[in-house]
């Protein structure tokens, strides 16, 4: 039986590649466990496949998984789980910010105390820039206000989960997961694991502002109807602000007084037309979100997988285990299927 899956999403990290590989390698082998590591390619327009298929000659463990266009971080990991078939799987990048070095003592805990989720916490963020920590904090506040004490204040997309989790999240209907909420809300007993967090070891970061943003609003419009919620309270104080426009109007007009109204019109105006735009958008961002399920399009296509003799997938197709060797730990003169 296969013991542990490694996922590890890449999107132009041919720079990083062997760095990888040169740390997670030495870290696997000592584990003393059958494993494979399963390199999700997501859509790079570099040469990260090409290096790829070059360690795997060497390390027949190394798992490749092409998708055809780039479709982000989350997707690309959802197409790893759904690949990988070890009783426990880890999740991790390719930037070695988080250290492989974790993964031998997730997997003890995890067996020690009967736990299905180990997160890796970062308890030292100082080699993060200022802006980075900033954001960082600013987003796990407000997911933990919105949501509750149960997301972890530092805790990323590295873990270690059991196959009973990975098959939930496989089962997920999910458009736009976001499992850094997604997995502590299934409720699964779970443990931590703290680490320093590391700089990037080479290349460039792959979560600018943008995408930092966009994991933001997923993650806000995938677990709360807080937004909705802001939009009422918006109305409601638009329209006593109206109601006390109005009073004081009819206070003016009883006095006889006579001014020209043109200012007051003109702000109140542009108070009442920006709030409707908010409403509007914050509805726009949940029916969005509603079409998209409608649609039911794969999250993923999946070019090649060289653990299989097929060449295509999609996101919501099934994909039958391959059983490795019984206790053979992998090697370059062993493999996996």
């Amino acid at each position: 039986m296969l013991i542990l899956s490694v996922v590890t999403p890449m999107y132009n990290e041919r720079e990083a590649v062997d760095h990888f590989v040169a740390r997670l390698r030495p870290v696997l082998d000592g584990l003393d466990v059958t494993y494979e590591v399963v390199a999700v390619d997501d859509g790079s327009r570099d040469a990260t496949v090409a290096r790829l298929m070059e360690l795997r000659d060497g390390w027949p463990a190394l798992r490749v998984v092409k998708l055809r266009r780039n479709v982000g971080h989350q997707p690309a990991l959802a197409a790893g789980l759904r690949a990988a078939h070890g009783e426990y799987v880890v999740s991790i990048d390719a930037d070695l910010q988080d250290p492989p070095e974790m993964i031998g003592e997730m997997l003890a805990k995890a067996r020690a105390e009967d736990l299905d989720v180990v997160y890796g916490v970062r308890d030292d963020r100082s080699a993060d820039t200022a802006f980075k920590r900033g954001t960082a904090g600013a987003y796990y506040w407000l997911m933990r206000r919105l949501l509750g004490p149960w997301v972890s204040g530092q805790a990323g997309d590295f873990r270690l989960m059991s196959r009973a989790v990975v098959d939930t999240l496989n089962d997920l209907p999910e458009q736009q997961p976001v499992y850094r909420l997604v997995v502590p809300s299934l409720g699964f007993p779970a443990g931590e694991v703290g680490y320093t967090r590391a700089q990037r070891v080479a290349g460039t970061t792959k979560y600018p502002l943008t995408r930092m943003v966009k994991l933001s609003v997923d993650s806000v419009t995938g677990f709360s109807a807080a937004p909705l919620r802001v939009a009422t309270w918006l109305g409601l104080v638009t329209f006593l602000l109206c109601l006390g426009l109005m009073v004081s109007g009819m206070v003016a007009w009883a006095s006889g007084v006579v001014v020209p109204g043109w200012t007051s019109l003109y702000i109140v105006m542009l108070l009442l037309g920006a709030v409707q735009l908010i409403c509007l958008g914050l509805l726009g961002e949940y029916v969005g979100r509603i079409y998209a399920a409608t649609q039911r399009r794969p999250r993923f296509l999946v070019a090649f997988d060289t653990d299989t003799d097929t060449d295509t997938g999609t996101g919501d197709r099934t994909v039958l285990p391959v059983e490795p060797h019984e206790n053979v730990r992998p090697s370059p003169a062993s493999t996996l299927r």
